[in-house]
């Protein structure tokens, strides 16, 4: 479905330029921006995916993954296609990289109602990049707002300031991935860049609930892996609290990477390495108990227990452990 776009400057040649995300895509008469999903048409910066979802579920929160909020709840979760990175590892290609996809029109008043009629206690944008799908999410949200509902992003994050602002106000929550923190992976294997990411979260984390992500793929040697997960773990100590809950995610091949999956024992060690500064650090995509569960930083008690998907909230209440009263950084428990 096109829409009028946000955040399109018309420039003396007529060409339009778009400044929705750092690429500030500029585009001729008919041509697309690298996301495949906003086009300059006829002088207007249009997009044609507005109200296209192409994934409509009802999943648990913790599918997100998000570990701090509102755990063992679900909530409608919306996708779209298209996305501002060109991931050679995505595990979505066939929706993040195709605007050809398969969708059907959900307009933002029928996905409110279809999250009431569920009994969600939210609407998550999630499973491609919800940023390029900006006017869309924006205009969901805050009619979900409305009607008592949260908002939740999944996204990578890449998004100039100005459209980020107005968003800030309208979203609760978001799981944001950092892949990486060497800037060279961003620019090989995912055709972004790591600063804007970063940028994004340090200006999210005093409005929303945030959670980091990173899936350590094997590209270099492991050494050099872990010295990646020291600096980000003391970045993300450092400007966003040593509470913020990072999960580690295990990579396999897929779409155009064939690189061998992660060793488990790696993820292991960079959890390990992360604990030294951060409280709660989570591993993903392994068949193991080891990161799964939530324990008081303080007294050690568990908070809650997850096996997979399945979790029960075990020894937190209104944000403090039942055990030694210490707060912690758990939403809607």
């Amino acid at each position: 479905m096109k829409h009028e776009a946000k955040y399109g400057v018309v420039l003396e040649d007529g060409r339009i330029q778009c400044r929705l995300c750092p690429k500030d895509c500029t585009l001729k008469d008919g041509q697309f921006g690298f996301c495949k999903t906003r086009t300059n048409e006829g002088g207007r910066l249009v997009t044609i995916i507005y109200a296209e979802v192409t994934g409509c579920h009802v999943d648990p929160i913790e599918k997100k993954p998000l570990y701090h909020y509102y755990p063992s709840k679900e909530i409608l979760s919306l996708g779209t296609k298209g996305c501002n990175f060109g991931c050679v590892f995505c595990q979505n290609w066939q929706i993040a990289q195709r605007v050809d996809a398969p969708s059907e029109r959900l307009m933002p008043e029928a996905a409110v109602g279809l999250a009431l009629r569920h009994g969600s206690f939210g609407i998550a944008y999630t499973y491609t990049e919800p940023l390029v799908w900006f006017e869309y999410v924006l205009d969901t949200a805050v009619l979900a707002h409305q009607h008592g509902l949260k908002n939740v992003l999944v996204t990578n994050g890449f998004i100039n300031p100005e459209p980020l602002d107005e968003l800030i106000p309208h979203v609760d929550a978001a799981n944001i991935d950092v892949k990486s923190f060497d800037p060279e992976f961003y620019r090989r294997y995912c055709h972004g860049e790591l600063e804007p990411v970063l940028r994004t979260v340090a200006r999210v984390r005093p409005h929303w609930h945030v959670e980091l992500t990173h899936l350590i793929v094997p590209f270099k040697a492991d050494a050099e892996l872990l010295d990646d997960v020291r600096r980000m773990r003391d970045w993300v100590a450092g400007e966003l609290g040593a509470d913020t809950p990072l999960h580690f995610s295990r990579y396999f091949p897929h779409h155009k990477l064939d690189l061998p999956p992660t060793d488990e024992a790696l993820l292991v060690r960079a959890r390990e390495i992360a604990l030294e500064k951060l409280e709660h650090v989570y591993l993903g995509n392994v068949y193991s108990d080891t990161g799964a569960n939530t324990v008081c930083p303080g007294c050690g008690a568990l908070l809650i227990e997850r096996l997979g998907y399945r979790t029960v909230v075990r020894g937190v209440s209104d944000g403090a452990c039942t055990s030694c009263g210490r707060r912690v950084n758990v939403v809607g428990v």
